[in-house]
């Protein structure tokens, strides 16, 4: 606004005042012989750089910089320039005026640079770094901080000034640089000396390795010139000096500077030089350091370079001596998991582990195993097993894929029960789970001993003939699989009726184990800090609320050895190592935050919690007392009031029924038009926070903390990608005000990528959020924080950047970018590779073929936009079956069967056995059953339980990181694992440098179309606003699924 804009200008000619006026009274001339000019023209101090680039080839120059330590091209100072220096120092009226004449006019230069007259700064601090050398250097002045700040402040100028954060840095540029920073390395210019140092050698090294691709992509090799490992070995060595010297006020850089120093082992690690070098260093960085980039450490514990291997082990191993509570919760973890390679990794560790701390780890293993036996149980285990399964077999025709599930899971059964609740499970489906594991015996040996291969998608055993009859291989084996899958249905519908009952556990029952457990040496998870202070388990909590959500998560409270109960929510069926990372990301703007003095005063910070991992799909979230989803509270707010959940909802359908069929111009007349008829206009969450205050100014503080900390996470959530912010991801710190985030499944803007009900805007911010803020909405306290928070984001984005590709190159979890396309594009190409590779290898129908197959039909069958979902409501377990037991096929399935080569093949394909019918609806029904069990409330709640079409879609929606993604995960893992995983990580590889690239953009501020062609960034004001437009663009909020409740 132009009253902002004039405040600005105010404050901005009152800053320059404050410096400008001790300079005046001091009788300073700013264009003086005091502040360097005439200086170089009279002296030559640049002569000696200017001569050598004349004589010498450039990267002979660069590689003299980097190598030598005594190289810097200095001025040779004689006689001539100490009398120049004497005449400087008289003339400021002595040595003392000289500084503080020096240091009030780097600060003014400081504010010119800040305030957009980067020019003038630039030409100014060239000859200011001139005198400043000259006077520190003649008259011998101890103190070298302001002459190693010119210099580097310098360098940092000429590169932000010339090169965008994508672009590669010229050559001269690179002798400029390189040389401005090692001056101040060698005068003791502390931390940020060697940082800058050691960033610009290592930006250097990886430019001249995606040199070397044609593609534009990053190698993953080994250096290959001379040139490149020497700035790869001064990049390691700065780093550790970096690293050593670093504080509390730089710990955003440092961990920057870990993070840098690990990806410098794992890219260039495999020449046996470079690990010598790394291994030296290694030995110098206190071991504690380490603790901040574990993660990182254990995600490539099973990296096969040899080289690399002699570095990590070690270091690991030395970990787990002074720290081996850190190591046990992550190192459970990976005991765990289906790689071979990585699983025998943490084996070794943990044996080394077990040499001095024997009784710590068998209580890590046992808490570990005995609490995911406590987040799934049998029940759950086979419920989800057999849903899967009917995927795989009905949906791809993997019948291979479906054995290698369900297999398991009978010889788990056949090894008897540990618990009561084991017991039980076998007492009620022990006996049919037997008949249904013999069947499948009896299937594998018939085709066994028909010398066929069992299908596994597209070499499914069933076909057509020329005629279109319907071919069928090896009947008695089929025959076999049908009599399983009668069991299998009968045991998934008794299951899925008994779930909804689970609501509360005792240890006794589904772990005696943690129930007898008593005075442990085990930490409570996220209690371990770097000095090695933790609290203890004393005791688990006998009683575990079920918690009836999708998941059914636990709610489980340790008793610590401090005698604090600490509560944790235990979730199964979830991959919650992302959200580790994410919490990792936080602690890193947190710093950055901290650090800024004006964010520090307004605390602005993003509140975290504890994230342990317990396995792939299964882990504690630390509970966060006092707050509650934004969709309790509106739905308590509202009943109070006897106001209907859903009556923007109920309205917008009263206006348009057919609302998902309308133009995107009518559904913005509809939304409005709802908006405004509805009762309280959207002011719920602004009188929850006043009726939950018990004074105004108790209100104001809440209200204020409240906008500050949702402009926080909305910008730090555009830079993640973060998606999938409905009211139920949201929470509100009933004491503080705060706004807390959770589930961050989707990041990199996989919402906005997805087929079906893609985001279309960046964050969250819709009426209701709005209107609980200050009197002027997003202009007060909301914006002004926004552009600060974007502002430190931008300009420490080395940092951010650092941290979020390590992120998406760890191969735990890159899995997950897959989802970045609508069409799988990533996961295609991979699967091309493989085939091309070796044609043997066969193709399954995975997501990409969008529908079902009938395995006795080989038809694909197209329900919906997910496969096997089928809006109907569930009723009574028999409500489908007709009087002879048979299952009528629902109307929807049929009316979506898609043609196949010819009409009598389409008529076999329907007709031509009861068992293919009773096939289709068993799946339907299984498919149907699973997602009604796991339909949010909340969208029941939107949608007033009468859309069941849309709960069964936004079921499909929110489950598809369970089975969507595990089976993407399941065949990008085979193709990394297997022979082709070279090229498969590759392929991978450039879909993270897309990604990366994006943050880059987002931190530039060329994140917008028509800014990134002509490469003119926006400032951090324009940039903000247009996010905000986007965010709260009607057009936009129109189109989103029903579920994110954009009309609240």
């Amino acid at each position: 606004t132009l009253s902002e804009l004039s405040r600005q200008a105010q404050r901005f000619k009152l800053a320059e005042r404050v410096l400008l006026d001790p300079l005046e009274k001091l009788g300073a001339d700013l264009n003086g012989a005091v502040f360097g000019f005439g200086l170089a023209e009279n002296l030559d101090l640049r002569a000696e750089l200017q001569d050598v680039m004349k004589r010498v080839p450039t990267p002979r120059i660069i590689d003299d910089l980097v190598i030598n330590e005594n190289v810097s091209y200095l001025p040779n100072y004689g006689q001539f320039h100490h009398q120049w220096s004497k005449e400087l120092v008289e003339e400021a009226g002595g040595l003392e005026r000289l500084t503080i004449q020096h240091k009030l006019y780097f600060a003014f230069l400081k504010h010119l640079w800040l305030t957009d007259r980067r020019e003038e700064a630039l030409h100014r601090l060239n000859r200011l770094c001139d005198v400043v050398d000259l006077t520190t250097h003649c008259e011998s002045i101890e103190d070298n901080s302001l002459r190693s700040a010119c210099w580097l402040e310098l360098g940092e100028w000429k590169i932000e000034e010339n090169i965008t954060p994508n672009a590669f840095i010229s050559e001269p540029l690179q002798v400029e640089v390189l040389s401005e920073f090692k001056r101040a390395t060698l005068m003791d210019g502390g931390y940020k000396a060697w940082h800058n140092w050691a960033l610009l050698n290592f930006r250097i090294a990886q430019q001249l390795n995606e040199s070397d691709d044609g593609n534009g992509n990053k190698r993953k090799g080994v250096p290959v010139s001379s040139s490149q490992r020497n700035h790869v070995v001064v990049a390691i060595k700065s780093f550790v000096s970096a690293i050593s010297l670093g504080t509390k006020r730089w710990s955003a850089s440092v961990q920057q500077d870990m993070l840098n120093f690990l990806t410098c082992l794992f890219q260039y690690g495999e020449q046996s030089a470079i690990a010598n070098i790394i291994n030296e260093c290694v030995e110098s960085v206190p071991i504690e350091t380490w603790l901040g980039v574990l993660p990182q450490l254990l995600a490539r514990i099973h990296i096969k370079s040899p080289s690399i291997r002699s570095v990590l082990h070690p270091l690991l191993v030395r970990l787990g001596e002074k720290h081996p509570q850190a190591l046990m919760y992550p190192l459970s973890v990976l005991l765990k998991s289906p790689v071979i390679e990585r699983k025998s990794a943490a084996e070794s560790l943990m044996n080394s582990l077990r040499s001095h701390s024997s009784a710590l780890v068998e209580e890590a293993l046992m808490v570990s195993s005995e609490l995911i036996r406590v987040a799934i149980l049998w029940l759950e285990t086979w419920h989800e097993g057999l849903e899967e399964a009917s995927r795989l077999y009905f949906g791809e025709g993997n019948v291979s894929g479906m054995l290698d599930l369900l297999l398991p899971l009978h010889e788990k059964l056949e090894k008897g029960a540990e618990t009561q609740r084991e017991s039980e499970f076998i007492k009620t489906f022990g006996s049919d789970l037997a008949q249904a594991d013999q069947h499948l015996k009896d299937y594998i040996r018939l085709f066994n001993e028909g010398g066929e291969n069992i299908p596994t998608g597209s070499n499914s055993s069933s076909s057509y003939d020329g005629q279109g009859r319907h071919i069928r291989q090896n009947e008695e084996a089929e025959t076999a699989m049908n009599k399983a899958w009668d069991i299998y249905y009968t045991v998934f519908r008794r299951i899925n009726k008994q779930l909804p009952a689970l609501t509360k556990l005792e240890l006794s029952d589904c772990s005696p184990a943690l129930s007898r457990a008593r005075g442990l040496e085990l930490g409570v998870p996220g209690s371990y800090r770097v000095d090695g202070s933790y609290v203890k388990i004393e005791k688990f909590i006998p009683s575990v609320q079920v918690i009836t959500s999708k998941q059914r998560p636990r709610k489980i409270t340790l008793r610590g050895s401090d005698g604090k109960d600490y509560v944790f929510l235990l979730k199964g069926h979830e991959d919650l190592r992302q959200d580790e990372r994410v919490m990792q990301l936080f602690g890193l703007v947190n710093a950055l935050l901290e650090r800024d003095r004006q964010t520090k005063k307004h605390d602005l910070r993003i509140q975290r919690y504890a994230v342990s991992p317990l396995s792939h799909n299964c882990g504690l979230v630390g509970w966060v007392p006092h707050t509650d989803t934004l969709h309790s509270l509106i739905r308590d707010y509202r009943q109070t009031k006897k106001i209907p959940l859903n009556q923007e909802h109920r309205e917008m359908l009263r206006i348009a029924p057919d609302y998902e069929q309308l133009t995107v111009m009518q559904k913005v007349e509809v939304f409005i038009d709802a908006l405004k008829k509805t009762t309280g206009k959207g002011n719920d969450l602004y009188e929850i926070l006043w009726l939950k205050s018990t004074n105004s100014e108790q209100w104001l503080e809440r209200r204020t903390r409240y906008t500050r900390s949702l402009a926080v996470m909305s910008m730090v959530g555009y830079i993640l990608g973060l998606g999938d912010r409905h009211p139920s991801n949201l929470m509100l710190d009933k004491l503080s005000g705060r706004v807390l985030h959770i589930d961050f499944g989707d990041c990199f803007e996989v919402a906005m990528n997805r087929d079906k009900y893609p985001e279309k805007v960046p964050f969250r911010l819709t009426r209701m959020l709005i209107k609980a803020m200050e009197v002027s909405g997003i202009e007060g306290s909301y914006r002004s924080t926004c552009e600060r928070t974007m502002t430190i984001l931008r300009e420490s984005r080395d940092s951010l950047v650092a941290m979020l590709e390590a992120f998406l190159y760890d191969p735990l979890i890159s899995w997950r970018l897959v989802d970045l396309s609508n069409d799988n594009e990533t996961l295609k190409e991979m699967n091309g590779i493989a085939l091309a590779a070796d044609s043997a290898i066969p193709s399954c129908g995975g997501p990409q073929d969008n529908g079902l197959l009938d395995v006795d039909g080989g038809v694909p069958i197209d329900v919906g936009s997910r496969s096997g979902v089928i809006p109907i409501s569930e009723g009574d377990e028999d409500e489908n079956d007709d009087e002879n037991g048979d299952t009528v096929l629902p109307g929807a399935l049929h009316d979506q069967l898609p043609s196949v080569p010819s009409r009598k093949a389409r008529d076999v394909a329907m007709s031509a056995t009861r068992a293919s019918s009773r096939s289709l609806q068993m799946y339907s029904n299984i498919q149907t059953w699973a997602a009604n069990l796991g339909a949010d409330a909340r969208i029941a709640s939107i949608t007033g339980g009468d859309a069941s079409g849309q709960v069964a879609a936004s079921s499909s929606i929110a489950r598809s990181r369970i089975a969507d993604r595990s089976m993407r995960q399941r065949e990008l893992l085979s193709l990394l694992e297997g022979g082709h995983g070279l090229a498969a990580e590759e392929a991978l590889n450039s879909k993270a440098l897309k990604v990366i690239r994006r943050v880059q953009d987002k931190l530039a501020g060329t994140d917008f179309e028509d800014r990134a062609e002509n490469g003119d960034p926006l400032d951090v004001v324009d940039q903000v606003q247009r996010l905000t437009v986007q965010a709260t663009s009607v057009e936009n909020l129109s189109q989103l699924f029903i579920g994110w409740c954009a009309f609240w």
